[in-house]
């Protein structure tokens, strides 16, 4: 019997959407060579991270075991795969390897923070592989909202996985690879050990469309316009920003791209090769000289992000242009869960100037970029793997997929955040828990997420901020009365009287009738107070605020 073993270990991306890390595993326990399949980023909110800019993987264990790691493969660029390149490459080290136009957006976010483009490896696509200790790994086309898409063929000594990163089952993409069944179906006739599949939208019971079907009903609406055209789309979407660029040539509008990433994107997508074809654009200040109706903008902000183009158009003007009563503005994207209130917000802003929104409600002007529960039994069907590993989903979407792999007759397992499973015999099996937690980037500094910050960040937010300022002399007595600078609280109270000035007095009392070992105790006195500055809060304002109790002694 071996004594080596394949492990599989999710540490972001499982039991979640967004985020996604996954490492692969293959020699003797405790000893394996490493892969790290994608390592991207979480982005926050201001219930649950407030001040927080982005969330990263923990990646304390793949710290901890750095020499056993042979390198990192990215299988798209969306940000939720590849954004945290940039922030832990330095702590990993190890080679980065992805297709050209994922490549060219891993090396831009490296090299703002100092690491040349040597760093990240340009692949070609399967059946080209890349040699990775024990690992043998090639890049296999898979369509997705994004060009280049791969799925990625693992060979190890132990049999072949096939970790089918983001996908849908799109034979008309627009831009980039369609998907090929036949091309699997060759990768799969040797057997196939696992299948790591994508689960996004497994209670979707419809066979997903193709990005095709999109073209013709924005190519209507837009013609139909009678004056300015603003669209916005997830600006990784190089198929959709060039069927909205075309839908506008077709209506004879000029094109403005508006957004950093926008376009940002589409100059990768050209210097790369993947997107040709494009209409021409014209610059915003040129776009603002002319004719309304001869315009289409195409901007950033779909999932209504507060600094992208779309929200401050709706708030006004930018670059320029302002949008008047009877333009169109569509939004050619599905709302990510959790952002509906910010997208809601534009609409309504946009609705208060008189401009005439349009979103996807009725199905026509946009389609998902995840296979739904069809395509995701096809997939399966063509691979006829011996095990399915749900991932990229929720821990309801995993837990679905793992029955309908079942239903097919298939071993599955449902491995979340941390749950190291050994693929090696005929069932998966649980061998180890890691902690899988989160890191914020928070400003410039990388903080726990169970490290407090964040924690007192929200119980301020929550219940306000008191700081209180004593002064005492040389002998331990108080010199003049305690003050009291409020943040966050209402000034009046129940008493009508100022609140701080009704803390001030209470804590005047306190320090009056302490005892000399409480005076001469920072440690008491702090305690004291911050607990009679609590207290009196409640009783005037029904709340109990953060304290900050600063005490000063003369020497």
């Amino acid at each position: 019997m071996s004594t080596e073993r394949i492990i599989y270990l999710p540490l972001g991306g499982a039991g979640e959407i967004g985020m996604n890390c996954y490492v692969y595993g293959y020699g003797k326990p405790g000893e394996e060579r490493l892969i790290v399949v994608d390592l991207g980023v979480a982005f926050p909110d201001m219930d649950g991270t407030p001040g927080v800019d982005l969330i990263l993987p923990d990646i304390t264990w793949l710290i901890e075991n750095r020499s056993r790691i042979e390198a990192l493969f990215i299988t798209h660029a969306h940000e939720d795969h590849v954004g945290a390149v940039g922030h832990h490459f330095e702590a990993l080290g190890v080679p980065v390897y992805a297709r050209a136009f994922t490549a060219n957006l891993a090396r831009q976010k490296l090299a703002e923070y100092g690491f040349g483009p040597e760093t990240v490896k340009t692949c070609s696509k399967w059946p080209e592989t890349v040699q990775a200790g024990p690992f043998t790994v090639g890049f296999l086309p898979i369509s997705h909202s994004i060009p280049e898409s791969s799925a990625l063929v693992i060979d190890t000594p132990g049999g072949r996985l096939v970790h089918s990163g983001d996908f849908k089952l799109d034979s008309d993409p627009v831009v980039g690879e369609a998907f090929d069944p036949e091309l699997y179906a060759e990768i799969a006739s040797g057997g196939v050990k696992a299948l790591i599949c994508d689960s996004t939208n497994v209670f979707s019971q419809h066979a997903g469309r193709s990005e095709s079907t999109v073209g013709p009903e924005i190519v209507k609406l837009v013609e139909s316009a009678p004056n300015m055209v603003v669209a916005t789309t997830f600006a990784s979407n190089v198929a959709r920003v060039k069927t909205l660029a075309e839908a506008g040539e077709r209506a004879g509008r000029s094109i403005c791209l508006m957004g950093r990433a926008m376009r940002r994107m589409v100059e990768a997508a050209v210097e790369t090769g993947v997107l040709t074809g494009f209409p021409r654009v014209v610059a915003p200040e040129d776009a603002v000289q002319m004719p309304r109706e001869n315009v289409m903008l195409i901007v950033t902000g779909s999932q209504g992000e507060r600094r992208a183009a779309s929200a401050q158009l709706s708030r006004g003007k930018y670059n320029g242009v302002e949008l008047k009563p009877g333009d169109l503005f569509l939004f050619s994207s599905k709302t990510i869960p959790g952002n509906e209130k910010d997208v809601i917000r534009i609409m309504n802003n946009f609705s208060e100037l008189g401009v005439d929104v349009v979103d996807d409600s009725s199905g026509l002007y946009h389609v998902s970029g995840h296979a739904n529960r069809p395509d995701l039994e096809r997939l399966q069907d063509i691979v006829q793997p011996q095990i399915v590993v749900p991932m990229h989903g929720e821990h309801r979407h995993l837990r679905e997929h793992v029955k309908l792999a079942k239903q097919k007759g298939r071993a599955g397992v449902l491995a979340v955040n941390g749950m190291m499973i050994d693929l090696s015999g005929n069932e998966p099996s649980v061998v180890e828990w890691i902690d899988a937690g989160r890191t914020y980037l928070d400003g410039s500094v990388k903080i726990g997420a169970m490290d407090g910050i964040v924690r007192d960040r929200i119980r301020m937010a929550l219940n306000g901020h008191v700081v209180v300022t004593v002064i005492l002399d040389e002998q331990d007595e108080p010199l003049g009365e305690p003050w009291c600078e409020l943040m966050g609280l209402p000034e009046i109270g129940r008493s009508t009287a100022p609140l701080a000035e009704v803390l001030e007095e209470d804590l005047s009392q306190f320090l009056g009738r302490a005892s000399e070992k409480t005076l001469t105790d920072d440690g008491k006195i702090e305690e004291g107070m911050r607990r009679i500055v609590r207290n009196t809060a409640q009783t005037e304002i029904g709340k109990k605020p953060e304290v900050t109790v600063i005490v000063s002694r003369l020497s």
